[in-house]
């Protein structure tokens, strides 16, 4: 298996809900559920390597707080080079709906400030030499986002293909965004990003039309997929092929990180060598099960738990 590791964003997410209708300001609801969790997007797909017991690596920081203390040890040895901050740790407050859409309020915190020297503090290329590098919080990590073209010259160098997920950037998809994103595009192997991020980057109303444009700006040979929630996935592989995968039906409990269990189940096939088809159902397969079980799970489904039709 070829080596995974996975740069980014890890912060601490508070779940709270489900909160059905929003209340009135100056008021207080009971909710029938907390859960005080590792999150952001690169800690949600390295927990899921973790669940699904896959070998990787993960580059982060911290805060100098007690949030930040948790946070590193929750990964234990993987986090012992973690620089630490001296600003708080950024927290995310999810409040969850009975539709199972969620709310978020963030602080800025820690994640601004995590910059290249960081990521080399932690990664080695040599080791992660023809591995994959899940590149994910572009539009939170300001200081490493000015560093990309630094950080993708040095994964081309050691033979890294890079996967970016970009999430949503908190002033929307501006023109500057977008151009920042079709460069980043340029440079990276493998592309992870939603139904609206595609076909908003893109222009384009069809999901696939979006995918095979903006496929077209990445390198020869580089994968784009498109996550479609409940409606599966697809990606425009590297012969230029449209391939799919169904999401298998399930009783929704907290879509909270599906995208990045995704990318972690897809990334893991994908470091097998297995074909994009098969990669894509590993992908959906592993969020499917994420979303639809509490506390949260990535494995097969025991056998006696019913498949939900």
């Amino acid at each position: 298996m070829k080596p995974l590791a996975v740069i980014g964003n890890v912060n601490i997410d508070l779940i709270l809900g489900p909160a059905a209708p929003w209340p009135k300001a100056g008021t207080e609801i009971i909710v029938d559920h907390d859960e005080l969790r590792v999150g952001g997007q690169a800690g949600n797909s390295a927990l899921a390597w973790e669940g699904l017991g896959v070998e990787y690596e993960i580059s982060a920081n911290v805060g100098n707080d007690q949030f930040g203390r948790w946070l590193s040890e929750a990964f234990g040895a993987r986090s012992s080079k973690w620089p630490v901050r001296p600003e708080g740790t950024t927290l995310s407050v999810g409040i969850t709906h009975p539709d199972g859409e969620r709310t978020f309020f963030t602080t800025r915190g820690h994640l601004p400030r995590f910059n290249l020297a960081d990521v080399f503090a932690v990664l080695d290329g040599k080791t992660l030499a023809g591995g994959y590098a899940l590149l994910c919080g572009a539009f939170l990590t300001e200081d490493l986002t000015q560093d990309y073209d630094a950080l993708f010259d040095w994964a081309d160098k050691n033979r890294i293909t890079v996967a970016l997920d970009t999430g949503w950037p908190l002033d929307g998809w501006t023109e500057e965004n977008c151009q920042a994103t079709r460069h980043w595009l340029s440079r990276c192997g493998v592309a992870l990003m939603n139904e609206v991020e595609t076909t908003t980057l893109a222009g384009m109303d069809d999901p696939a039309e979006a995918a095979r444009a903006l496929h077209a700006l990445m390198p020869e040979g580089a994968i784009f997929v498109v996550k479609r929630g409940p409606d599966g996935a697809l990606a425009i592989d590297a012969d230029g092929k449209l391939v799919s995968a169904e999401a298998p039906k399930v009783m929704v409990v907290d879509t909270i990180g599906a995208g990045d269990v995704f990318n972690a189940g897809f990334l893991a096939a994908l470091a097998r060598s297995e074909p994009p088809a098969a990669c894509l159902s590993a992908g959906t397969a592993v969020a499917s099960r994420a979303i639809s079980t509490l506390p949260r799970s990535y494995g097969p489904a025991p056998a006696s738990e019913e498949a939900v039709r």
